[in-house]
């Protein structure tokens, strides 16, 4: 679904899903957004939502803020894709985190754009930097952080923030679980000196080879869910048995005019 980059101006449109503001988007769209904010150094972060992250801001009125405050909030899963184009956004295609991250590096070795990669669990962030450097030898990977499985101390703060500074990433990307991730970026990219935050969880594991992705066309189907569920059963079998037809009945509702939602 090419488009003419030049054509996003001003602020991105979104569009109502279950109270979370989707941006109108497709993966053009989005990379001419992202080159807009960087070009003007417009300081925001960036959050990838599918049904799992709309269903945590049903129950949690904070991360729905971080959500609609976002510089772009993109349509990650075809279900956000679908909505908008019911509700008259024909335009809309999905910008999964994975692909955007794959479009931004290589796109990042014409314009020089420089990144740093703060999450996952021991090793895959040096993975990561390793594999994208491979695949794009041009690509300016600037600094990596691996972070415990808590909340950072005063001092690790502290010590991200001179690392950060010491570097001044373009982008910041974070690969942390949502919404662990959201609630990073929201409470960080006022602080640090990066220009935009990307939070893409799953892509960290995915380009460094830790996780296998679904085939694409389970991916264009709304199935990359069932693929998951049956990579990590244990895991992942409550998040789709409790979102994922509470979602489908909530949408029905708000299409029809049964129910409406705020993004206030």
């Amino acid at each position: 679904m090419a488009s003419d980059m030049s054509g996003i101006v001003g602020p991105v449109e979104r569009v109502n899903v279950l109270g979370v503001g989707l941006s109108v988007l497709n993966l053009d769209f989005a990379l001419a957004a992202v080159a807009r904010a960087l070009a003007s150094k417009t300081k925001g972060y960036v959050c990838v939502t599918g049904v799992h992250g709309v269903m945590e801001a049903q129950r949690d009125p904070a991360l729905r803020a971080i959500l609609n405050r976002a510089y772009l909030n993109t349509p990650d899963g075809m279900p956000m894709v679908w909505t908008g184009r019911l509700r008259g956004h024909r335009e809309m295609g999905r910008v999964y985190g994975p692909d955007l991250m794959n479009l931004i590096c290589e796109t990042s070795c014409q314009t020089g754009w420089t990144h740093f990669f703060y999450g996952g669990g021991e090793g895959v962030a040096g993975e990561l930097q390793r594999r994208l450097m491979a695949r794009f030898p041009r690509l300016q990977v600037v600094g990596i952080y691996t972070p415990p499985f808590r909340p950072l101390t005063a001092d690790e703060e502290a010590d991200l923030a001179r690392q950060v500074t010491a570097v001044r990433p373009d982008i910041l990307w974070v690969g942390l679980s949502t919404p662990k991730q959201e609630r990073f970026m929201a409470q960080h990219w006022q602080r640090l000196d990066a220009t935009l935050f990307f939070g893409v969880g799953a892509a960290f594991d995915f380009h460094a080879g830790r996780m296998r992705q679904a085939p694409r066309w389970m991916q264009r189907s709304g199935l990359e869910w069932f693929f998951r569920l049956c990579s990590e059963p244990r895991r992942l079998w409550r998040r789709y048995l409790r979102n994922n037809p509470a979602f489908a009945w909530r949408i029905l509702c708000q299409l029809t005019g049964v129910k409406r939602y705020s993004m206030d």
